[in-house]
């Protein structure tokens, strides 16, 4: 997804997408670009990031950012590059997924930090510019698995759901500032990563994919298509949502 959209609602945007260099990252960082956004793709892997970068006209940045001070550093050269930033989407992640007592300390606190510190660090740095602004649309990628209690996923959803909670509690603080904050929360998604977790651990993602009624994992574009919506003028009065994006596997 190279060429610009005809129509560009998101013209003259500047985008921060984390964890942008594959998957569901990747995709959205392609979209808001087709939107006309000039996006900040961020990514552990430089090359991954540079390589997206140069595809869609944009900027690239390493690093992890469950350190602080890596946070501070990508928000700061993203202004320093592009003067603001109107959108970041918290896509950073990359769950460890394991029956609860099989888990590590160290395994629990890498779930935690890539799932929670990451999107904490980068609202907190971003969050003073868009305040300033006026402005400011922050979509936090969550997970469905919170609401269901999927198997396997007790650790992965201390994090996801630390997320969901932040969302709320930054919506309400910041609407008088004119920035919106919302989660986009996906059950299965038809990633390289699913298929990496099916090669060693067929059966759970068997069990994933039977609960959804409409009997596939959601497509990468699918994901990207509603941080689309939420970053665009039809979605300005929605915050301190969690949306899910689930086949139906909840309702309600």
């Amino acid at each position: 997804m190279t060429k610009p959209h005809v129509h560009q609602p998101l013209q003259g945007q500047v985008a921060i997408v984390t964890g942008a260099g594959r998957g569901i990252g990747k995709a959205i960082a392609e979209r808001l670009a087709w939107e006309g956004a000039v996006v900040m793709c961020a990514d552990l892997d430089i090359h991954l990031a540079e390589s997206l970068a140069t595809a869609i006209g944009g900027a690239a940045f390493a690093g992890d950012l469950s350190d602080e001070r890596v946070a501070a550093a990508l928000v700061a050269e993203t202004i320093s590059r592009f003067n603001r930033v109107d959108i970041l989407v918290n896509n950073a992640g990359g769950g460890i997924l394991r029956p609860f007592l099989d888990h590590t300390p160290d395994t629990l606190r890498q779930t935690i930090d890539r799932n929670l510190w990451t999107a904490i660090w980068c609202s907190y740095h971003v969050l003073p510019q868009m305040k300033a602004a006026h402005y400011g649309r922050i979509i936090n990628i969550g997970a469905d698995s919170v609401r269901n209690g999927l198997v396997d996923h007790a650790g992965y959803n201390a994090a996801k759901g630390g997320v969901h909670g932040m969302t709320t509690g930054l919506a309400r603080e910041f609407a008088p500032d004119g920035i919106t904050v919302n989660t986009v929360a996906p059950c299965a998604v038809q990633t390289q990563q699913l298929e990496d977790i099916r090669a060693v651990n067929p059966g759970l993602i068997d069990q994933v994919t039977a609960i959804i009624p409409l009997g596939r994992p959601a497509a990468e574009h699918e994901i990207a298509g509603m941080v689309a919506y939420l970053t665009g003028k039809d979605g300005g009065f929605v915050t301190g949502q969690v949306l899910s994006i689930n086949g139906g596997t909840a309702m309600l």
